[in-house]
């Protein structure tokens, strides 16, 4: 990964995510989120950071017409009640009706069944975008049997040609978080090298980071960018701010507020100075991974 620390200020997709960070912060993007209930705070607090408008629309006979109006939809299963696994099926079928993008993130997926069932039932729904870890998007892809609860036991690289393989099947781009985050819509990948460990020690820093992305997919949508363009985009600000934040923090409580500053923050020229991303090759044909 040693291309990763070259300076990528030539790739279109860092000029694209500056553009993309005005954008969000221009007219704020309404960002729907059906999330669980350890993180609905802090997730909430990391868009108003970012410049977007959180709502937390989870009740059943709302969601449906809430995905309608809203810029941008998530559904999070970190706690799939009966009410929000319900309220989920119907954000989606109102993004749906509306055009709105929309976000999955299969949380813990694999040896969880309840949760397992729900994601393959709405991954069926095409999403937008998918974002999880290598665990969890082997397990939706039905290559695992997940990681340890939120945790994953798998690494980026082995879930490569998984995410692919979604992506290709459900039309979605497909994010795989790690030390190295790797996006790809199914035809191109980018690698991301940016975020800080501390991040991992933070509940919600995974499940916030599916909130941003649905909510430069709105911004995308108004701005002709493509998805891929949007999660590569939201991907590197918010591991770009997660970097400054660890700078000055002495542990994960002061790491939390300082994130949530170095959101509000982080300027577009600064993920030009920061950025550490490429665009690579898939090693095999598309024809081996989806036979």
């Amino acid at each position: 990964m040693s291309d990763l620390l070259c300076p990528p200020s030539a790739l279109p997709v860092v000029a694209d995510a500056m553009r993309l960070l005005e954008s969000v912060r221009e007219a704020p993007p309404l960002t729907h989120c059906i999330t669980n209930a350890v993180v609905t705070g802090f997730t909430a607090n990391v868009l108003l950071a970012v410049g977007a408008a959180p709502a937390m629309v989870d009740i059943v006979g709302e969601a449906e017409l809430f995905a309608g109006v809203a810029t941008g939809v998530l559904i999070n299963l970190g706690t799939p009640t009966p009410e929000q696994r319900a309220a989920g099926l119907e954000a989606v079928a109102g993004a749906a009706a509306a055009g709105t993008p929309w976000v999955l993130d299969p949380v813990a997926i694999g040896a969880l069944p309840v949760r397992t069932e729900h994601a393959h039932r709405l991954v069926e729904q095409r999403p937008t975008a998918i974002r999880g870890n290598a665990s969890e998007i082997l397990a939706l892809a039905g290559l695992s049997a997940g990681g340890r609860g939120v945790d994953a036991t798998d690494s980026p690289d082995a879930a490569a040609d998984a995410a692919r393989a979604l992506a290709i099947r459900y039309g979605s781009v497909v994010a795989v978080s790690g030390p190295v985050d790797l996006i790809t819509d199914g035809d191109r990948v980018f690698r991301v090298a940016n975020g800080d460990e501390l991040l991992t020690r933070v509940t919600g820093g995974g499940c916030a980071l599916g909130a941003v992305m649905a909510a430069f997919l709105g911004a995308a949508r108004a701005t002709r960018f493509s998805p891929l363009t949007a999660v590569t985009a939201a991907t590197l600000f918010y591991t770009i701010a997660a970097e400054r934040a660890a700078a000055s923090a002495t542990g994960p409580g002061s790491f939390a507020v300082a994130f949530l500053d170095e959101l509000a923050a982080t300027t577009p020229a600064d993920l030009e100075s920061a950025a550490r991303v490429v665009e690579e090759e898939f090693a095999a044909p598309i024809a081996e991974v989806v036979s």
